[in-house]
């Protein structure tokens, strides 16, 4: 991709997701996300009533009366992206790939940040972190972020949830609200030792943030279509074999492959009480981000 067909895909993105934060989400955002934080204010002296949970006890012993901390809700934000740059985005079989779809769901998400005078960063992971772009503020910032989501290229392909989720825990200390940004193909559901890696990390990020999935993924990760004998390649591994796909027994077993891996992703986000949504590439993303907002 030349600089000008760089140029001219972020304008393109820049128009159409803002004007989408503008006029859909920005209060869908604004009711949802802000204010969730508690920021401490003033102390002042204790009056019947007040809940004694509140009472700061080094104030009280140093002054001889019972006073309690007064806390406010935190009216700036910060948002975090942390979005899957593994192989398999680099997929698409109807009207758009996956990576272009994360690209515009992202944008949205973070111009939704900016017209809320909130912070924004991002981080690229695949089986290991890719890019750390740490939050701030402004249209520059976020034009930036675009053009690195349409850009970037990993130096691995694999991928690795867990990992990008505790990079993200120990890199975020302050309570934030973050979307992870995935196809949410790996193969942690099929081993007992990642499935345990995975919901522990879920566990640790949902208790210190409020962390929302959203899986992007192609109609054909989910079926094969029957169209005879077809040579593919993981696109995570390089591995390439012929598949025939006229059988019925290999359509079958594909589809069933696809149907386990979203159960143990449901069941496990359901467990950690973590919000999520699954969007297809040929569907409308607008109406699936209102349902996660509402």
């Amino acid at each position: 991709m030349t600089g000008q067909e760089l140029l001219q895909r972020v304008r393109k993105i820049e128009i159409k997701t803002r004007g989408l934060s503008r006029n859909i989400f920005a209060g869908e955002y604004h009711s949802q996300f802000k204010g969730r934080g508690m920021a401490f204010s003033e102390v002042r002296e204790y009056q019947p009533g007040d809940d004694v949970r509140s009472i700061d006890w080094n104030v009280t012993a140093r002054l001889n009366k019972p006073y309690i901390k007064v806390f406010e809700e935190e009216r700036e934000l910060t948002v975090m992206l942390l979005v899957d740059v593994s192989g398999s985005r680099n997929f698409g079989s109807i009207s758009q790939m996956k990576r272009d779809m994360m690209a515009e769901v992202a944008a949205t998400l973070a111009f939704s940040t900016i017209e809320n005078n909130d912070k924004v960063g991002v981080i690229f992971f695949s089986d290991h972190i890719e890019k750390f772009i740490p939050a701030k503020k402004g249209k520059t910032h976020v034009l930036h972020i675009i053009r690195e989501l349409l850009s970037f290229e990993p130096a691995t392909t694999g991928t690795d949830i867990a990992g990008a989720l505790q990079y993200f825990t120990n890199a975020q200390k302050r309570r934030c609200t973050a979307f992870l940004i995935s196809d949410c193909i790996s193969d942690w559901y099929r081993q007992p030792d990642s499935s345990k890696q995975m919901e522990k990390a879920i566990m640790i990020t949902a208790n210190r943030h409020d962390i929302n999935f959203i899986q992007i993924y192609d109609r054909r990760d989910a079926e094969m279509p029957d169209i005879g004998l077809l040579k593919v390649k993981d696109a995570e591994t390089g591995k390439r074999l012929w598949v025939d796909t006229a059988l019925k027994s290999v359509r079958d077993n594909y589809a069933a492959d696809w149907t386990k891996q979203q159960t143990a992703l449901s069941t496990l986000l359901t467990k950690t009480g973590t919000n999520y949504i699954t969007i297809r590439t040929n569907e409308d993303y607008v109406k699936a981000l209102m349902h996660l907002f509402h």
